[in-house]
């Protein structure tokens, strides 16, 4: 059984997840109004791969005992200053969740619910190659510059980015 504390906890992780892919999902219809569409498709990617991780905590708390709700959610921003903001917010969004998950962590800790902690390690995982994979998209905006080619290569191409990291991720 899960205590009120965790699952309190847990149900705002749900939150977290969801408006994460609420986010992306408007990044990536503002990608593909703008005509980006290499980077609407991997924002489209990565708000559907949030919405996986709200199920799994919401199936999680139920399975557990609990009850996990489905938020409201407000109204992400519907216009980006351009690619490389973007992808900063990408980042430091990431960082935030990442913050968020350890936070939670240490909770279970404290309240000694290793099942909950185990269950957990997956998004610590998740969540290192989310932030790797945000540094290695920004790396590339900033060695393209101003470049026009580099730039419509880099929309191109930005997909073997994931798979560079997912490989990557495999090895260790």
């Amino acid at each position: 059984m899960i205590s009120t504390k965790i699952e309190k906890a847990l149900n705002q992780q749900v939150l977290l997840e969801a408006e994460s892919s609420q986010i992306y999902l408007a990044m990536a219809s503002w990608a593909e109004v703008e005509g980006y569409n290499g980077i609407a498709d991997f924002l489209y990617t990565h708000s559907d791969e949030e919405r996986v991780h709200m199920l799994k905590l919401v199936k999680f708390i139920n399975e557990r005992g609990g009850r996990g709700i489905i938020p409201a959610l407000s109204q992400p921003a519907l216009k980006y200053k351009g690619v490389r903001p973007l992808f900063e917010q990408v980042l430091n969004h990431e960082i935030h969740v990442s913050e968020e998950i350890n936070k939670l962590v240490d909770i279970c800790l404290k309240d000694k619910d290793y099942t909950t902690h185990n269950f957990l390690q997956w998004y610590v995982s998740e969540q290192i190659e989310e932030e790797a994979l945000a540094r290695r998209v920004i790396d590339k905006l900033k060695l393209i510059g101003d470049d026009k080619g580099g730039f419509y290569m880099f929309d191109r191409d930005i997909a073997s980015l994931e798979a560079a990291v997912g490989r990557e991720k495999g090895r260790n």
